[in-house]
């Protein structure tokens, strides 16, 4: 009886192994250069590095590391941009994001004529941050920047929220079906 118990649990774990290892796991592209039109599951832009990206499908999430470079255009990103410490985060021309678009504790960024399915947030950066002709499902956040917030003719479902930015974001022209709070009351 034992020994039928210990090949019972025997065959339950080389089960279990075999299970475990036939789930896929997502695929990371590296990019310091250049990307087409093609589709990718999660890119990472390295630090130091430079990706420019025309035409890309990115199934999951970019990820732009510290000092890294990212200029995007007419691309579309089934999850998220995060951006931390990086350099500079160029997205434009006609681009799409379903998830959120967050840029934190870096320099520059140019967020312009872009789909946002949900949040663009500008938090602790130190260099010029523009958000213009968007449209944002979710919110646009912009709190503790330093280098100058411009947001302009953006449509946003959700609330348009600064505070605590120093030189108050300036703009124009934005639709917002939330609040306009704070600093940008009058955006």
């Amino acid at each position: 009886m034992r020994n039928i118990f210990l090949v019972g649990i025997a065959g339950l774990s080389l089960a279990g192994v075999v299970f475990c290892s036939s789930v896929a796991l997502a695929e990371e592209t590296v990019c310091d250069g250049d990307l087409g039109a093609v589709t990718l599951d999660n890119v990472k832009v390295p630090s130091d590095k430079s990706c420019n990206m025309n035409g890309t499908t990115v199934k999951g999430t970019i990820k732009v590391e510290s000092n890294g470079k990212l200029t995007a255009s007419d691309i579309k990103v089934n999850g998220n941009i995060q951006a931390e410490k990086a350099e500079n985060v160029t997205v434009n021309n006609n681009s799409r994001v379903d998830g959120n678009i967050q840029i934190k504790e870096s320099k520059a960024a140019n967020i312009t004529n872009t789909r946002i399915r949900q949040d663009l947030q500008f938090e602790k950066n130190t260099n010029q941050l523009v958000a213009n002709d968007n449209t944002i499902t979710g919110n646009l956040q912009a709190s503790q920047n330093t280098g100058g917030v411009e947001i302009r003719r953006n449509r946003i479902n959700g609330n348009l929220q600064c505070k605590e930015n120093a030189p108050s974001p300036t703009g124009e022209d934005n639709t917002v079906r939330g609040n306009k709070e704070d600093q940008c009351s009058s955006l």
